[in-house]
């Protein structure tokens, strides 16, 4: 009898971290069609486009007095909510682990984001700044809540399900931005047939990220459990002293800080890539707003089918060795767009395709990777710091891209300056011995990482 009710609490176990599961997964499917159609698709071609009707005759515009080329103001305002979400990132993250309350101040992200999100829909005329300023805070908004989010993982997973997990939850994420475009698609295409213009289709589109982000979100918010800590229930106002605190900790932890700056490096140039391949799709290639569409639905759909294989590959070759190979085609997929001739759709969709099969897998075993790096009891700590090295510190990339177009007028040189990125990340990434970073943290070493 003790024997089955002991088989029973387990099966209990396992059926209530499974509905967990699905309900993680969710909020990749509610916050990825941001990511997707606002970040990807429409916002910046479109945001390009109004800094330009607001520009002078030089082709400026003029934020706080500051000369920028209106080419260039999309990415410097992807750079500005980027260090916003430094500032704020790290008093989540203490705040989560001091109180064990997760799911509110998950809540509060995604819904802050879903609302300016939305709000997007009144960015018309020359209100560039409105767009920079709602970009700025939904941007900063999806980087925080993604703190918390990721710091469930070693939460809801053991070790051996992590990458499966992980990657589950980044496929979920581009089959919600892959059913979201297919609709974008269909409105863009056709306005005419539903009676509104095409500015007012894009606006229509970015809102309705915001309306999908924040209605989904309800899933993970009934199904998430928030897990009592050690410190719940003491002050938890005091974020910057803990990230100091976390901090010193992590300096007696080289080899995860050695993961973490590998990570930033390389990851740095994925996000810039995820955020101006349509500026550079339209501005230097001449690609219309239907054809960039298509191509990142094409990445979308790839996306699934490749974080799901690139999971399969790790359990045979470890995650290590599956990001590294991810990182080489990277390089040679960006490479190749440098070539790319004007008004191809085909190669443009070839390079597509390329930037799909490695895109969620990258991305989602760096994630599982990490979580065996983190402590027990100091995950959304430690992962406020993962989070500033994916979204927090990913300003540089932009910064660059947005600089060197200002500097030569180039969109190809911009886009071939972001190589260097996967390049010093492959070496950094095959420098970390992760088996013994896993050991360091105190975790149990999976027999394949």
């Amino acid at each position: 009898m003790g024997t089955e009710t002991v088989r029973a609490q387990e099966t209990d176990e396992v059926t209530e971290r499974r509905r967990e599961q699905r309900g993680w997964y969710f909020y990749d499917w509610a916050c990825s069609v941001y990511s997707t159609t606002v970040l990807t698709v429409f916002l910046g071609p479109y945001l390009t486009s109004v800094a330009k009707h607001a520009a002078d005759a030089d082709g400026f515009v003029h934020p706080l007095g500051i000369p920028v080329r209106a080419g260039s103001f999309f990415a410097y305002s992807v750079s500005a909510s980027v260090i916003l979400s430094i500032f704020v990132m790290p008093m989540a993250g203490a705040a989560a682990d001091r109180t064990g309350r997760k799911k509110p101040l998950l809540a509060l992200c995604a819904y802050l984001g879903a609302t300016a999100t939305t709000g997007m829909f009144f960015l018309d005329g020359d209100r560039y700044l409105l767009g920079g300023l709602l970009l700025i805070v939904a941007n900063a908004s999806v980087a925080v809540s993604m703190v918390l989010y990721n710091s469930y993982l070693p939460q809801i997973a053991p070790p051996e399900e992590r990458d499966a997990v992980s990657s589950r939850g980044w496929a979920f994420g581009y089959a919600a931005g892959s059913l979201m475009l297919v609709v974008n698609l269909v409105l863009y295409s056709a306005h005419d047939s539903f009676g509104v213009s095409e500015s007012t289709a894009v606006r229509i589109c970015l809102a309705s990220a915001g309306v999908w982000w924040g209605a989904f979100t309800l899933v993970p918010l009934k199904r998430l459990r928030d897990r009592p800590t050690a410190s719940a229930g003491q002050a938890s106002g005091h974020g910057w002293r803990q990230l100091a605190a976390t901090v010193r900790d992590m300096r007696g932890k080289p080899l995860t800080l050695a993961f973490l700056f590998a990570y930033l490096v390389y990851n740095d140039g994925i996000q810039t890539v995820i955020s101006q391949a349509s500026v550079y799709g339209s501005e230097e290639l001449g690609l219309s707003q239907s054809t960039l569409i298509v191509a990142v639905l094409l990445v979308q759909v790839l996306a699934v089918g490749g974080a799901l294989g690139m999971g399969r590959l790790a359990r045979t070759y470890g995650a290590k060795r599956t990001i590294l190979g991810s990182l080489v085609a990277w390089t040679v997929t960006l490479g190749a767009g440098y070539f790319l001739p004007a008004g191809a759709p085909v190669w443009f969709f070839v390079l597509a395709a390329g930037i799909g099969l490695v895109l969620g897998g990258s991305q989602a075993l760096s994630r599982s990777l990490f979580s065996h790096l983190v402590p027990s009891g100091k995950e959304a700590e430690y992962f406020s710091a993962y989070e500033m090295s994916d979204r927090g510190m990913s300003w540089l990339g932009p910064l660059l891209f947005g600089l060197t177009y200002q500097l030569t007028g180039s969109y190809r040189d911009a886009i071939i300056s972001l190589v260097a990125f996967f390049v010093i990340g492959f070496v950094l990434l095959a420098r970390v011995p992760v088996r013994q970073a896993v050991h360091d943290a105190g975790n149990p070493v999976p027999d394949t990482i």
